[in-house]
């Protein structure tokens, strides 16, 4: 196994290039070495072929191993690895999942690439678990609070969990990071291309009180004229 993570680490490395730092798109710290998306995208698909027939388990493993070294292109690969087992979720994984949401999501491209597709995946095939998006809502930790939101997106766009997603709308209604405000503006945005007129009169009933940032996220795929009141100082 280890031998598979110094190989793969050799190959992100050999293709780090010198270009303008992506650092730019974050206001935090973020360990970015400088290797394309697509390229990072390749080398994950690669690798896969050399594991696919391991246990789930063992993919997990490594998965982790990618997550705690913290580098940007490396979470990539973990979340593409992590994606592909979605056939094989068990009920068990939440547990895992969750522990990689809280101890190693530290920027929004991690929690955007890992919550809308692994998470999302797990919680249409174990809905039950959205209860759990609820207490990750109200975390200290700001990267768990968008993390409770953006893992609804795919779902949202499916026209699932309506219901949960303005519970936890609710819950992050007042936050006063800009991160968690965009992460729940974009989960109502996605669910209004469902139900517009349910997430219009939402935003209606909040827009008092909501920021103004995670306001213009919700309705940005509104018509013009459902914008123009929705923005309309109360």
């Amino acid at each position: 196994m280890q031998e598979i993570l110094i190989s793969l680490r050799k190959e992100i490395f050999k293709n780090v290039e010198e270009k303008k730092s992506l650092k730019i798109f974050f206001k935090e710290e973020v360990n970015i070495l400088g290797v394309k998306t697509d390229t990072v995208v390749k080398i994950a698909k690669k690798y896969y072929e050399l594991i696919k027939d391991k246990t789930k388990e063992e993919v997990f493993y490594l998965c982790e191993e990618l997550w705690k070294s913290g580098i940007l292109e490396e979470t990539f690969i973990a979340c593409n690895w992590s994606y592909k087992l979605k056939t094989k979720y068990e009920k068990k994984d939440f547990e895992i999942f969750e522990k990689w949401v809280d101890l190693y999501i530290t920027n929004w491209a991690s929690c955007d690439t890992f919550c809308n597709h692994t998470v999302g995946e797990f919680l249409e095939k174990f809905p039950e678990y959205i209860s759990r998006l609820k207490i990750w809502a109200k975390s200290s930790n700001r990267w768990v609070r968008r993390a409770s939101a953006v893992s609804l997106i795919v779902p949202a766009r499916k026209g699932l969990f309506l219901k949960d997603i303005f519970e936890i709308a609710d819950i992050l209604l007042l936050d006063k990071e800009d991160l968690v405000q965009k992460g729940y503006g974009w989960m109502l945005k996605v669910a209004s291309q469902v139900y517009e007129k349910e997430v219009f009169e939402y935003v209606l009933s909040k827009k008092s009180v909501m920021p103004r940032t995670a306001l213009r996220y919700a309705i940005e795929k509104m018509p013009k004229e459902l914008k123009q009141i929705a923005m309309q100082r109360a």
